[in-house]
C-alpha cells in the first residue's frame, strides 16, 4: 500500500492505493463518526456494497442507492439524497462515504460539502477514471447547460483507492479513466507519457495499474496544493476537457464516457497547439495509441456553432472569450484566449483530420 498525503487550505488527507484495502476501511477513518452514510450506485452496489458494509464496525450505517450513470448528476439525485440524509438522522458529526466513480464522487461529495453546511466524506474510488476526481475537492451536479456547472471546492477527509476492485471495470471505463493519465502526464512528465503510450488497455496488471495511478494521483496533488481553487496552474488540469465537456452536453451524458470525450478534446487540444504555435507535437502517436485501444474517436454530424457555444459555457471563459488549456511543448501548459472565428476553424480542420 501506498499513502499520498494532499494539502489543502482546510484540512491535509491520505490517499491511500493497494489491493484489497477496503477490507481495512476502518482504519483509515481519521476520527470516530456518530454515523456513517455510504452513497453508491446501482451497479458498483452489486459488487461491494455488502462487503464494505459489514467492514465496519460502526452500529449506524445507512446506504443509498442511486442510477449508474452521468444523468445521475443532477438536482434531484441531489436534492434526494438530503432527503435521505435527514430521515436517517445524520448530524454535522456523520461521515459521508463516496463509493463509486466519478459521477458518485462528484454528487456524494457536493451532499458533504452542503449538507448541515458541510460533513466529512471519504472517497472510495472504483474506477481508473475517479483517480482524478477524487483528489482535490472539486464536487458537482450537472446543469442541463453543461457540465460541472453546480458546484464546490471541498477536499474529502481521506481517499481509499482499492485497485482490485478496478478488475470489474469494462473496455470504456477502461479507456475513460486512461484518458485522464494521459492528461495528467501531458501536463507534467514526458517520460510517464511515454510509458503510458506503450501501455495496451487490454492487458493490465494490477502492479501496473497501481503504479500508473500513483504517478496520476501524484501530479493532479502537485497541481491542487499550489492552486486549490483553480485560480491559476489549476485549470492546467482541464487539458482537453473545454472541447470534451461540450461534447458529453451535446451528444447526451452517458451517450460516451467522460473520459473518451475528454480523448478527443486532448487531440483537438493538441491541433491547436501545433497550428497556433508552430510546434510538433505528438498528435499522430496518440491518435495511434487511441485507435489501438478502440477508443470512439470519430464525430459525426456535428454543428461546429452548437459546440462553439457550448464551449463558451466553459468555467474557464472569461467575457465570452474561450480560454483553453494548450502545450507548448509535453510539461509546458499555458491558457490562451481564443476568438470565437479561430475556434470554429480549428474545429474545421480538426474535423476534417478525424474523417
Amino acid at each position: 500500500m501506498k499513502a499520498t498525503k494532499v494539502k489543502s487550505a482546510s484540512n491535509t488527507y491520505n490517499v491511500y492505493i493497494g489491493e484489497n484495502i477496503r477490507y481495512d476501511l476502518n482504519s483509515f477513518l481519521p476520527k470516530d463518526y456518530s454515523s456513517i452514510f455510504i452513497i453508491t450506485d446501482e451497479v458498483v452496489a452489486k459488487h461491494y456494497l455488502e462487503g464494505i458494509k459489514n467492514t465496519l464496525s460502526h452500529k449506524h450505517v445507512h446506504c443509498s442507492i442511486i442510477p449508474y450513470g452521468e444523468k445521475s448528476k443532477n438536482l434531484n439525485t441531489f436534492y434526494q439524497l438530503h432527503t435521505n440524509a435527514i430521515e436517517f438522522g445524520l448530524d454535522r458529526q456523520s461521515l459521508i462515504i463516496a463509493l463509486g466513480g466519478g459521477v458518485v464522487g462528484d454528487v456524494a461529495g457536493f451532499v458533504a460539502a452542503t449538507y448541515m453546511r458541510g460533513v466529512d466524506y471519504i472517497q472510495m474510488p472504483t474506477t481508473i477514471l475517479a483517480h482524478d476526481s477524487s483528489v482535490g475537492g472539486k464536487v458537482a451536479i450537472n446543469h442541463e447547460q453543461g457540465k460541472n456547472l453546480i458546484g464546490n471546492f471541498y477536499p474529502p477527509a481521506a481517499v481509499v483507492y482499492d485497485v482490485q476492485t478496478l478488475q470489474t471495470l469494462d473496455e470504456k471505463e477502461i479507456r475513460s479513466g486512461y484518458a485522464e493519465l494521459i492528461k495528467e502526464a501531458l501536463i507534467q512528465d514526458y517520460d510517464f507519457f511515454q510509458s503510458l503510450l506503450a501501455s495496451d488497455l487490454s492487458s493490465l496488471t494490477n502492479n501496473v495499474l497501481a503504479d500508473q495511478l500513483n504517478r496520476g494521483i501524484e501530479i493532479k496533488a502537485s497541481v491542487v496544493e499550489v492552486d486549490e481553487r483553480e485560480s491559476g496552474v489549476r485549470k492546467h488540469l482541464n487539458l482537453g476537457h473545454t472541447l470534451g465537456h461540450a461534447l458529453e452536453s451535446i451528444l447526451g451524458y452517458g451517450t460516451r464516457t467522460h473520459g473518451e470525450l475528454v480523448a478527443i478534446g486532448l487531440l483537438f487540444a493538441l491541433h491547436v497547439s501545433e497550428k497556433l504555435f508552430s510546434v510538433r507535437l505528438p498528435y499522430d502517436q496518440l491518435l495511434q495509441w487511441l485507435n489501438l485501444n478502440a477508443y470512439p474517436i470519430q464525430l459525426t454530424n456535428i454543428n461546429k456553432k452548437q459546440v462553439l457555444n457550448r464551449m463558451k459555457l466553459d468555467k474557464k471563459t472569461v467575457d465570452t472569450t474561450i480560454q483553453m488549456v494548450l502545450l507548448k511543448g509535453i510539461a509546458q501548459p499555458v491558457v490562451v484566449k481564443i476568438s470565437d472565428e479561430d475556434i470554429l476553424c480549428y474545429l474545421d480542420t480538426f474535423l476534417k483530420e478525424l474523417e
